[in-house]
């Protein structure tokens, strides 16, 4: 079973508890005090409360971390030449959830690294070993690599296939750019850009992110050849999915 972590876990944690923070007091006035007035406030807090926590719990727990949806890396794969590329790199790889939806695409011939900053303030067990675990359950050979986007520490044109799967959008802005710059540079010439993004773009942007993204990628110096939606489960806003040459 494939282990892709709690995503946002603090923050949602640091909600839960504050909710409880209130219920508990609740409870206690609810029950405790002889005063109409207290008892009835009491019970709008406790009503509060209890919303807030189950809320956040829900979204903590959803989806499950083993719950996968492979059609979005599947889409993607189909449109990415792994079958003859001897070397592939996933940048952003996390906890391993695209080099899963990539690995049936992959042949064994070729050499995949993963790469990713693993912070585990924002993704729960975020790191190296939980990546290369998912990736062998898939039957995929990762080796990780930890690294910033913005600065590769891989060779100039080393590389075949390149993805960047639900990743942009978690830089700043002002780091787009150079990750992109920086994916162009370890591309081989004759090697494939894939780009697999939510549809999120910066707060002071006018172009939707089936523009806004394409675009992105063209100002690094890529040639974009495709641009896609693909459906996601229980979502009505699709990815966007970029296919570029170098």
């Amino acid at each position: 079973m494939y282990n892709f972590a709690l995503y946002h876990w603090r923050r949602r944690l640091r909600t839960m508890l504050s909710a409880l923070a209130v219920v508990l007091p609740a409870e206690v006035f609810r029950r405790r005090s002889e005063s109409r007035c207290i008892r009835l406030v009491a019970t709008a807090a406790l009503f509060g409360g209890t919303v807030r926590a189950g809320t956040a719990t829900r979204r903590l727990l959803s989806p499950p971390s083993w719950v996968f949806n492979r059609r979005p890396y599947a889409t993607l794969a189909r449109a990415l030449p792994f079958g003859r590329g001897e070397s592939a790199l996933d940048i952003g790889c996390g906890t391993g959830r695209s080099l899963v939806g990539l690995a049936p695409s992959v042949p064994e011939s070729c050499t995949v690294l993963g790469l990713d900053v693993f912070d585990a303030r924002v993704i729960l067990g975020n790191g190296p070993a939980l990546a290369r675990r998912n990736g062998r359950a898939a039957g995929l050979d990762v080796t990780p690599l930890v690294g910033d986007a913005a600065r590769l520490p891989v060779a100039t044109d080393s590389q075949d296939v390149v993805t960047a799967c639900r990743v942009l959008h978690d830089l700043p802005a002002t780091d787009v750019g150079p990750a992109l710059h920086e994916t162009h540079r370890v591309c081989a010439p004759e090697g494939v850009l894939g780009v697999l993004e939510l549809p999120i773009i910066p707060e002071d942007t006018t172009a939707g992110p089936e523009k806004y993204w394409p675009d992105r990628v063209t100002q690094a110096g890529f040639t974009v050849t495709r641009v896609e939606r693909v459906g996601r489960e229980g979502r009505a806003e699709p990815y966007v999915l970029v296919v570029a040459t170098p």
